[in-house]
């Protein structure tokens, strides 16, 4: 639910003068001041690991991309591309675990691509596919998502509060250099409304990761898998009674067809 809900406060900073990414910047850098606090010994870990330095770039990209896609864009739209993970995961997991693919695993990335090709296909007919930088964003996050989950993988070795630094710093570092480098990192004058609004997100962000580390642990992970694609359902709901994205059957069924695919890494052995 706070993923799929966040595009909307993340609106409400850019109508307030705080640009997507130095707002994710804001939000994160001041996430990893609480996870400092609560978890100092986390940085010595997170610093003399090499490989928690690419969860940093992925989590990092993964914010960076979505946040702006979302605030920019049709928000439907971003999503459903966005969870073309499992495209992304079955070439990640081979190039980096050395897992095989397996004609299910081939199944999923027809089923993803199909999706794709739904969501992007021209609505005026033609062979050429339209592709908004928005829906680059998305497809740039769900790549660095999948990536995230597979080091996140790889890593399961270290401590969770070094894994969640790493996550969180890399939302405040990539986002906030991407700011600096792109001319977005001016703030706002100091008036309340768009600091309530950051200082809501930390503490509705924290508790999701929070709420999402303590779950995981308990639920098998097929059933965490599954109800984490209810982001989709959260996400497309809200988008669409607030006029923050559309529908039409093609969208409709190239989001089911991802969603199936979703699914299907999700009931995988």
């Amino acid at each position: 639910m706070v993923w799929g809900l966040a595009w909307w406060p993340m609106r409400q900073l850019e109508a307030a003068g705080l640009h997507p990414l130095m707002a994710t910047a804001a939000i994160f850098t001041l996430a990893v001041g609480v996870l400092t606090v609560w978890r100092p010994a986390a940085w010595q870990e997170v610093l003399t690991h090499p490989s928690l330095w690419i969860i940093v770039l992925a989590a990092g990209t993964t914010n960076a991309s979505f946040n702006w896609g979302v605030t920019q864009g049709d928000v439907v739209r971003v999503v459903l591309l966005f969870y073309l993970m499992p495209l992304w995961a079955v070439l990640l997991a081979r190039l980096l675990l050395k897992e095989r693919i397996t004609p299910m695993a081939m199944a999923r990335v027809a089923l993803a691509l199909g999706g794709a090709l739904m969501v992007l296909w021209p609505r005026q007919g033609g062979l050429s596919l339209t592709l908004h930088p928005t829906d680059l964003l998305g497809l740039l996050g769900g790549l660095s998502f999948a990536l995230n989950n597979i080091m996140l993988r790889r890593e399961s070795a270290r401590s969770e509060a070094a894994r969640g630094l790493a996550m969180f710093a890399g939302g405040a570092i990539v986002s906030g250099v991407l700011a600096l480098s792109l001319g977005y990192a001016g703030l706002p004058p100091p008036a309340a409304p768009w600091i309530a609004w950051v200082l809501g997100l930390v503490v509705v962000m924290l508790a999701g990761n929070l709420a999402l580390q303590y779950g995981a642990s308990r639920l098998p992970a097929q059933a965490t898998s599954i109800i984490m694609l209810t982001e989709i359902l959260w996400a497309t709901g809200s988008a669409l009674a607030l006029g923050a994205g559309q529908m039409d059957a093609q969208l409709a069924l190239g989001g089911a067809l991802i969603i199936a695919s979703a699914a299907l890494a999700a009931l995988r052995p």
